[in-house]
């Protein structure tokens, strides 16, 4: 259960930002003596490795704080994130964590369950996001982007480092995000029904 836990929270933290939990990983397991990745996944403490996800990380936020970009920047990572999710869920449940004390019990399954688990997981918290969004650009006319980025980048570390340390708080994001994709996606079908009351008065 434990495994499956920080599993998951580092895969829904992918799907806000798909570089954030990778960097967790991999500088935690290379700077600290908090995580311990599977030999497999031991690039992530490669110093190119964290370079590159570094340089990406940076590209990341920058591109997701402007109105317009942003939505551009949610396209390409439709697929990016789902990717970085997956991998993180396999790298992650199976790291000797201080919450963890025996990984092998879940990660020697065979099969590719964990890799679909974390993809499928990383794109639900993508598509809340990509769906919420849109919304607060047009209620704050592109000025609630970068607050909106910053929120989610803070949402995504702390996500990463309570799904190693604490695993057990990655339910109660879970049930945030299920609320927070309901309410974005009733405000935007109140905005559709707003733009479409005014051209069926005008029309005869």
């Amino acid at each position: 259960m434990v495994e499956l836990l920080t599993g998951t929270g580092l895969a829904l933290s992918a799907g806000l930002n798909a570089y954030i939990p990778m960097l967790t990983l991999g500088m935690l397991a290379t700077f600290t003596d908090l995580v311990t990745l599977p030999p497999s996944w031991q690039w992530l403490e490669q110093p190119w490795v964290l370079a590159i996800l570094g340089v990406l990380f940076l590209v990341e936020i920058v591109a997701d704080k402007i109105p317009a970009v942003d939505h551009l920047n949610d396209i390409v990572q439709t697929i990016v994130r789902p990717t970085s999710g997956g991998l993180v869920f396999v790298a992650g449940s199976g790291a000797q964590t201080p919450a963890i004390t025996d990984p092998a019990a879940f990660f020697t399954s065979p099969g590719a369950l964990p890799v679909i688990l974390g993809v499928g997981l990383a794109l639900l918290a993508h598509l809340v996001k990509a769906t919420a969004r849109p919304v607060v650009n047009l209620s704050t006319a592109g000025t609630g982007a970068p607050v909106m980025s910053v929120v989610e980048d803070i949402t995504s570390t702390t996500l990463s480092i309570l799904a190693i340390l604490v695993p057990i708080f990655v339910i109660v994001f879970i049930v945030a995000l299920v609320a927070v994709g309901v309410g974005a996606a009733r405000q935007r079908r109140r905005h559709r029904r707003r733009l479409l009351v005014p051209s069926g008065r005008r029309s005869p």
